[in-house]
């Protein structure tokens, strides 16, 4: 039975009170209305994470997760924070190859394979991102996007190990756009990928990932989302900045 996730992705935005305040208000709500085995992660900004962890202990659906981490181990590397690090305040997820990532910081599949490495080895679950951009769908390039993404940042992977990940299918060009990709479009995608993980692996390895959603997903399109055989929930973005549209995701779950 493939773990059911829905993910909010602050990206940079609240300050730290503000942070803790949203927080708050959506372990309450989890505690209050949540009642399936479905799973949230918070991935906040950097500052906020150990406080996070601290407060979701009052919550045994709520983890927290990290936006980034560096591919080294530790080193001469200003401003970066490592994944050890972020496993040494007992965050579970890290999100690696968000498509901001890979287009305002150059990285590239052969880095985030690196990240990928060191995230696992740090027992942090990556939550890793693939997706084609606007002019990729419209060349019709986007299925071999999608399967460069999956063979170049993740199918060096054993099987034990791959099957450690999440993998989310954002379309770059429903990101903040208020554009979302058809549940007919985003299942595609996900069954297209579903089964390049069988062809490296197995059948029962690709029954068993855990697939994410992420391009403009809220309350009104999430079930119609959410009910396709091969998503098994969202990485939220806008939507995850209000505590009632992100466990109201969550619910569709119940």
């Amino acid at each position: 039975m493939r773990k059911k996730i829905v993910a909010g992705n602050w990206k940079m935005n609240t300050d730290y009170n503000e942070g803790l305040t949203l927080f708050s208000e959506v372990v309450t709500l989890v505690n209050a209305e949540i009642t399936g085995s479905q799973t949230a992660v918070v991935c906040s900004p950097f500052i906020h994470l150990q406080s996070l962890v601290e407060k979701s202990k009052t919550s045994d659906k709520v983890f927290i997760g990290a936006q980034n981490a560096h591919q080294a181990e530790s080193g001469a590397y200003t401003g970066e924070i490592s994944a050890k690090m972020i496993n040494s305040i007992g965050v579970d997820y890290v999100i690696l190859g968000h498509s901001e990532r890979r287009q305002y910081f150059g990285e590239t599949n052969e880095l985030l394979a690196k990240k990928t490495d060191t995230a696992l080895k740090n027992s942090l679950t990556p939550i890793f991102c693939i997706g084609e951009t606007l002019q990729e769908r419209e060349a019709n390039t986007h299925f071999d996007v999608i399967k460069s993404q999956l063979v170049e940042g993740v199918f060096h992977l054993d099987a034990e190990a791959f099957a450690k990940i999440v993998i989310a299918y954002e379309p770059v060009w429903a990101i903040g756009t208020g554009v979302t990709a058809s549940a007919e479009q985003a299942q595609e995608i996900h069954e297209f990928i579903r089964k390049e993980i069988s062809a490296k692996y197995t059948q029962a390895v690709a029954d068993e990932i855990t697939m994410l959603y992420g391009g403009s997903c809220n309350p009104k399109n999430a079930p119609e989302l959410f009910a396709k055989a091969d998503i098994d929930g969202g990485l939220i973005g806008g939507a995850s900045l209000k505590a009632r549209d992100f466990v109201d995701i969550l619910k569709v779950f119940n």
